[in-house]
Order: structure tokens, then sequence, then C-alpha cells
């Protein structure tokens, strides 16, 4: 394969590459709201030292691996998957780190899309470092997604997820849906859970479900996931609210305040007055909550479904009819008006999961 200026990759290069990616992958959960990044350093081809970027604040990946390669990295390469940065932020520039180590060849996957930290290769090269970049973008690029979704458009990265019926639907006219899919979808929701930073519902999945938005059946690496509830106006109070545990932290968001607001904030709950649903998901990214888990119902689907925010769907599909027009469904508006206008999903995988089948791909929407 040829990447960046051209230069034809081995596939030595590619497995050193792999090897960096899957150091990556240990910072999952941790790096929040960082992103992931594994590095190896090698002389003489020879694997000398790896790191991998742990939480914020602590040493980047090159960092570490440099740090425990100590003077038998004069004189090698780097491989490293996130362009090495260029700027002084929470910890010193990673260049400056990696000439004084004497390292001559850098070779990174992911470009560096933040502005603040960008243009290492180009400090590199200066350095007379030899640089090259893109081996095995595509594959990194996936460790870190919500990290570019949000540079690229100051939101979180949303993936929908729901329970639904052969005839698309949440939940019967009398809004019952416990349980659309069997236990094999619960278990892997809420591993999904455990992977995002907040879950969200509306008011009409409060007040019908009283869930606890919590991860079970699934192990928690980094912090638990925040519980997020939009709402039209501050609802109702109520004890026996499943979201008043102490363990987790829940926040409301509300177009309008009322006499309830102060007995959840009292009972523990952050209330945030936003009006508009663009200003909820950047309040929440600025807060660094970079990939939310939509769980709400019928409404609240429709809404992110259309503004275009929905950017990833998991469907939990049970060989089960519901029927009904006034059944609840994924997208309950006008719809499209032709087959050509419908939102459709790429890079589908499907499973088998019991009786039920999971279908997983990014949302795609029309010109």
């Amino acid at each position: 394969m040829e990447v960046d200026d051209g230069i034809e990759i081995s596939s030595y290069c590619e497995t050193l590459m792999r090897r960096a990616i899957e150091l990556a992958k240990k910072g999952a959960g941790t790096t929040h709201p960082n992103p992931c990044v594994g590095a190896v350093v090698v002389n003489r081809g020879e694997i000398i030292a790896e790191g991998w970027h742990v939480r914020p604040g602590s040493p980047h990946a090159e960092v570490m691996a440099l740090r425990r390669a100590g003077e038998k990295a004069r004189g090698g390469a780097l491989y490293v998957t996130l362009e090495p940065c260029a700027a002084h932020g929470r910890t010193p520039a990673c260049t400056e780190a990696i000439r004084r180590a004497g390292i001559k060849h850098v070779i990174y996957a992911s470009s560096d899309p933040n502005p603040v930290m960008a243009g290492g290769a180009k400090v590199l090269r200066a350095m007379s470092i030899d640089v090259t970049g893109g081996v095995l973008a595509e594959e990194a690029d996936k460790l870190n997604r919500p990290f570019f979704h949000y540079l690229r458009t100051g939101r979180p990265y949303v993936i929908a997820k729901a329970a639904i019926s052969l005839d698309g639907k949440m939940a019967t006219h009398s809004h019952h849906s416990q349980w659309i899919s069997g236990a094999k979808c619960r278990k892997h929701a809420h591993k999904l859970r455990a992977e995002c930073d907040a879950v969200l519902v509306g008011a009409g999945t409060l007040h019908d479900d009283n869930p606890s938005l919590t991860v079970r059946d699934a192990k928690m690496v980094g912090d638990v996931p925040l519980r997020v509830v939009l709402c039209f106006e501050t609802p109702v109070f109520f004890e026996a609210c499943k979201l008043l545990s102490d363990d987790v932290p829940t926040r409301f968001y509300v177009r309008s305040t009322n006499g309830h607001t102060e007995r959840w904030v009292d009972a523990g709950v952050q209330v945030e007055r936003i009006t508009s649903l663009l200003a909820v998901l950047k309040h929440l990214a600025d807060d660094g909550y970079l990939k939310l888990l939509l769980e709400g119902g019928g409404a609240l689907h429709t809404s992110f479904l259309e503004a275009q925010f929905s950017d990833e769907m998991v469907l939990y599909q049970a060989p089960i009819i519901i029927g009904g027009r006034d059944a609840v469904s994924l997208w309950g508006s006008k719809g499209s008006d032709t087959v050509m206008q419908a939102i459709r999903l790429k890079d589908v995988v499907r499973k088998k999961m019991g009786e039920d089948q999971m279908i997983r791909g990014t949302v795609v929407y029309p010109d």
C-alpha cells in the first residue's frame, strides 16, 4: 500500500502499527475526553518499548514509550496511532520529546484534527526527522471517532439505540415496551452503555418506565455514564425515581423551570435550562461528554433524526409484530416522500442474538 507521500508501506510496518492500535485500546474509557493513543519504539528490527495514553494529564503514549526505551530509542523509529502533538497542553509537546530521544523516523496513522495540537508532522520534518503518515489510518480513526466528530461538528457522537418489532414499533399503543427484545440483546445494550459517556432519555421514558440508566451485566472501565433527561419543563418530582441514586450523576435539561425544580436539585439532580436540542448537545460536548447513547422513546428518536443528530444506530429487532396506527414508532413524523429520500445505514453489521437480531450501522441522511 502507499500512503502520505507515496512511500511503499511493508506488511512489517502495518504489523507494528496494529500493535500500536492494540495498545491504544488499553486507554478506552479512561482517556476521556482525550483520544486513545498507542505507541511502539523500534530499533534495528526489535521492539524496544511500548506505551499508551492512560488518562488526561498523564504522559502521552509517545512519551511513555520513549521513557521506557531510554537510550535504546536513539536512531530508532516510533510508530504511533495519532500524529504527535506540536503544542504544549496539559503536558509538553511530544515533538520535542521525540527530538530529544534521537528518533530518526516517525510513522503515524491518524492525522491530528485538533487545531491547537496539529502540525506535528511538519514540526518533525523541520527537525530533519523522517515522517510517514496515514498508515492504517482508517483503523486508527475508528478508535477516536467521537473525539474527531466533536472537533469537526462541535457536538457529541450520538448512538441511537432502540428495541423494535418487525414492523418498526418501539412500544404498543398503550406505551408498553418491556420487553420487546430478549435477554441477550439487553446484556449487549448494557455493554454499549458502559462504552459511552452519557445516556439520554426523554421525559416520556422517565414517566413511563422510571429507568435507572445504570450499567449492569457489563464491566465498567472508565467513569460511569452521566444520566441525562431532556424535558420541555422540569418534570413532576417523585421520591421513587430511580435516577436519584447517589452513585451515578444525573442531569436534566429543561426549557422552563417550575415549582419542582428545587426539589430535584435538593435530591442531587443537576438542572440546566437550555432551549434547543443543539444547545444541549454542545453543552454536553463542552463538558467532555463526547459519546452519547440515545435511549429515549419515539418522540426523542424522531427529534434527533429530524435534526440529523443521530450518527450511528443500534437496533435490536425482535420477531414480533405489534401493529396499530397509535403504536410508538422509531421515526414518528411524516417520513420520506420517496424511497430515495429515506435515511439509510452504511457499514452495516448484523448479529443474531437469541431469537432477535442486532443491526448496527452509520446513519446516512439524504442530501
